[in-house]
């Protein structure tokens, strides 16, 4: 089958094919390394179920990325609004939406669970990629063994949800089928995520594979003890030196504009509308109260 028999077959929207022409076509015209994750190129690869994509998943040199930024800024895209606290919230990617697409591009400087330093966990990753031809466009994106790498790291984030499961198992099947469990060692070993796959992958490896499994972030232990609404903050809140515990309480309490609005671009910023969201942010945070505390046990 063709490259655009698949895309007919897989019902990828025009407006997610597009955005990723427009990103490789920027690219290029500035001389900047990309390639694409996740979303239709790891359908047609055969590394997840049909599914439709939301959003374009473009991983940058992280060296060049505001160059990319500028030139989507460029073209009339902006950034989305995003939680200023940078210590509870590490940022990975940075978002752009337009007001005339249908779609967002979330653009990865890194990646959650590797661990390398950015700059040199890019290198290794651009030596895995290849060429696949998709919107009429030839893009780059990760081979077979690095697309289940990123598959399985987005997917044991949030272990607990049956999507995400289903995704892992899926995965497991296809590692058995095709023997990549000592590639995927190598990749994730490279990259410096041994400690977050390892829940994922210890299963998979030949009996005569014993790696000396290294003891995760805390970035990493704080995303999967995170799992409610609140649970990060607080988190951060209890980690915190004295000094900084009440401006964190402060901004818990009263969060400013960004924090509104990064769910909903669009959410009513009026008296009335911020009241409305401010009662939602409460109710979220009560009904979850009893898994906060059992997310911070699991850190003790």
């Amino acid at each position: 089958m063709t490259s655009t028999g698949r895309e007919t077959q897989l019902r990828i929207p025009e407006g997610v094919l597009l955005g990723h022409a427009l990103a490789a076509r920027l690219a290029d015209s500035l001389g900047l390394r990309v390639f694409f994750i996740k979303g239709p190129a790891s359908v047609m690869q055969g590394l997840r179920q049909a599914k439709i994509s939301a959003d374009v998943d473009v991983f940058v040199d992280p060296f060049r990325l505001n160059e990319l930024l500028a030139g989507l800024h460029e073209r009339g895209w902006r950034d989305r609004p995003v939680d200023p606290d940078t210590k509870t919230f590490p940022k990975h990617s940075v978002t752009v939406h337009h007001p005339e697409w249908p779609c967002c591009i979330d653009v990865h400087f890194r990646f959650p669970g590797m661990e390398e330093p950015a700059g040199s966990c890019f290198e290794v990753l651009w030596v895995h990629t290849v060429h696949m031809e998709l919107a009429g466009q030839g893009l780059r994106v990760p081979s077979k063994a690095l697309g289940i790498l990123f598959l399985a790291l987005h997917a044991l984030r949030s272990p607990e949800l049956p999507a995400c499961r289903q995704e892992l198992e899926y995965l497991a099947g296809l590692i058995r089928l095709e023997s990549r469990a000592v590639e995927l060692l190598e990749l994730a070993t490279a990259t410096g995520s041994l400690a977050a796959v390892r829940p994922f992958l210890k299963d998979l490896l030949p009996e005569t594979i014993g790696p000396e499994w290294p003891q995760p972030s805390q970035e990493w232990v704080n995303r999967l003890a995170a799992r409610e609404p609140g649970s990060a903050r607080l988190i951060a809140i209890v980690q915190a030196p004295w000094r900084d515990k009440p401006r964190m309480v402060w901004r818990a309490l009263f969060p400013r504009a960004e924090i509104l609005l990064s769910g909903n671009i669009y959410a009513d910023m009026s008296f009335s509308g911020r009241l409305n969201q401010h009662r939602a942010r409460w109710a979220r945070f009560f009904r979850a109260v009893p898994s906060l505390v059992r997310d911070l046990r699991h850190l003790q």
